[in-house]
């Protein structure tokens, strides 16, 4: 696969999530109650279901079989890869001020940014893993038919997340008085860092071939810390736990199948 194939590949992907995105924080205009918290706590308890399947199949398991490591050493690329992916996204995290969606208290250092504003940083360090994994993903395809098949499911698989994913984000800026197209477009745009950092990848993709198994580890890692960080405890509280545990089962149970059907 030569580049233009490899940045054709990964600009059809991105730009399929994208638009779920949109189709997502699209609800804006048909919602009748300002006030949805349930169902902003499903969305994103299903997107962290999907996103935990998709870097266990599509990225995990992939960099295990692309390790050039033997024997016990065959883990050592994976893990090394998994722990630099966390390490990335606790900087971000930590170097930019942000507020989660269902959260009253900022994070990272203090800033004098508006509510909304904290909010669509917070939502933009979520989506930069997603549009890693998929460029990753490609990016690898080159090495092996079965890892262009897993770029497909994972693009499908966030895509499907994404649609609920840009409804909770769009809600709340509803919710809080902003006007609906307004509230639409932040939800819309919040996907917009999927594509970029998804070709960012691709133009590292020769540098990325002799390190795969890193590679695709590290995107992992990057993607179950914000599962873990953020969407499974922003899907929890004390009124709706139970709720929240099946939205996360649903999306893993979904993703799984996808993978096992499609791949």
């Amino acid at each position: 696969m030569d580049f233009n194939e490899l940045f054709k590949l990964t600009a059809l992907s991105t730009g399929f999530t994208f638009l779920c995105t949109a189709l997502g924080a699209a609800v804006v205009f048909v919602l009748l109650k300002q006030k949805s918290r349930i169902y902003t706590q499903l969305s994103l308890g299903f997107s962290a279901g999907i996103m935990l399947a998709a870097a266990i199949f599509s990225l995990l398991v992939p960099a295990i079989e692309a390790s050039n490591f033997e024997g016990g050493l065959r883990l050592l690329p994976v893990a090394g890869g998994f722990v630099l992916g966390i390490a990335f996204l606790i900087a971000i995290d930590k170097s930019l001020p942000h507020l989660h969606v269902l959260s009253h208290d900022p994070e990272g250092p203090k800033s004098g940014f508006s509510k909304h504003t904290l909010m669509f940083i917070a939502i933009t360090i979520h989506n930069i893993p997603e549009g890693m994994a998929i460029g990753v993903s490609a990016a690898a395809s080159e090495a092996s038919t079965s890892l262009l098949t897993a770029t497909t499911i994972l693009a499908l698989g966030i895509g499907i997340q994404n649609i609920p994913e840009g409804a909770a984000v769009s809600m709340p800026y509803f919710a809080d008085g902003m006007k609906r197209f307004k509230a639409f477009l932040l939800g819309a745009l919040s996907g917009l860092v999927e594509p970029l950092s998804a070709i960012v990848v691709v133009f590292m993709a020769e540098t990325l071939a002799p390190m795969l198994s890193w590679f695709l580890s590290f995107a992992a890692g990057a993607m179950l810390y914000v599962v873990i960080e953020e969407l499974i405890p922003q899907s929890h509280n004390m009124d709706n736990s139970d709720k929240g545990t099946i939205a996360v089962l649903t999306g893993f149970l979904l993703m799984m199948c996808l993978d096992v059907s499609l791949g």
